[in-house]
């Protein structure tokens, strides 16, 4: 009888399906960014690394683990921007939030925007539509925007639909970027966003739109925008956005999210 010399246990079988399920993971999130490129390089590196180690080509295999030792840092200092992303997609994930209640833990003294803020947002952006005033304005849902909001200049002010007007006025010191509304405040004004040049979008779509998509890519925020060549209001929530909305659809919108971020932390 033979001997057996493999043995395959359970714990082997999902090792290989959670590193399969990593790599595949990996590959979702760079895939059509020039990090895709760079990851081919480093993995072709380290498969050179390992046919020269198993042929004992000592030179070789010396100036090649160089480089696979060093490998774990380069990786980190390249793809800095996609494990950022990725490590706030997981904190971010509802499931996870849900199963391990963090927003019990982490949003008990966060105020979720009022009615009577959000009419205020939709009497604002209703105004600046009708006179092509562009504006971006960065709702939060459950996080502070520390890194975001920092940027800018500190507000700390009451919602209302003048001061948003005046904020966004085209001869106003702060109406270039966002303002950032957290806890039922207007908490600051000429935030820089994020911008992910790897989205793609309409070509009728202009650098707000881009900036607003990409933070709700990142964050839990919503983003209202006005466009200032045409006029539309729009909403982004996560890689979705909603364009050409009336104010009595953007009341809807932000009502009922705001409706049910509240009911959530309540609970």
């Amino acid at each position: 009888m033979l001997p057996v010399f493999i043995i395959v246990r359970f714990l082997d079988i999902l090792d290989i399906l959670l590193v399969a399920f990593l790599l595949y993971q990996i590959y979702i999130m760079i895939k059509g960014t020039v990090a895709t490129n760079i990851f081919i390089g480093i993995f072709s590196i380290y498969l050179m690394w390992l046919i020269v180690k198993a042929l004992n080509m000592q030179l070789l295999t010396t100036i090649l683990g160089g480089f696979v030792g060093g490998g774990i840092i380069a990786l980190i200092i390249v793809f800095q921007q996609e494990i950022r992303r990725f490590l706030l997609f997981i904190g971010s994930s509802e499931n996870i939030n849900k199963k391990f209640s963090f927003n019990r833990l982490f949003t008990l003294n966060f105020q979720t925007t009022s009615d009577q803020s959000i009419t205020s947002i939709v009497k604002a952006c209703e105004d600046m539509s009708k006179g092509k005033v562009g504006a971006l304005i960065v709702l939060s849902t459950k996080s502070e925007l520390r890194t975001f909001y920092e940027t800018g200049d500190i507000i700390n002010a009451d919602i209302s639909n003048r001061l948003l007007e005046n904020i966004f006025f085209k001869n106003s010191p702060l109406h270039d970027g966002a303002i950032i509304i957290i806890n039922n405040k207007i908490k600051a004004a000429r935030c820089v966003l994020p911008i992910n040049d790897s989205l793609k979008l309409s070509p009728r779509l202009g650098m707000r739109h881009r900036a607003a998509l990409s933070l709700t890519n990142e964050t839990d925020a919503v983003v209202v925008i006005v466009s200032e060549e045409t006029g539309n209001i729009s909403f982004a929530k996560g890689n979705k956005l909603k364009t050409k909305l009336t104010p009595n659809k953007l009341t809807k919108i932000l009502t009922d999210e705001f409706n049910d971020n509240k009911e959530t932390i309540e609970k």
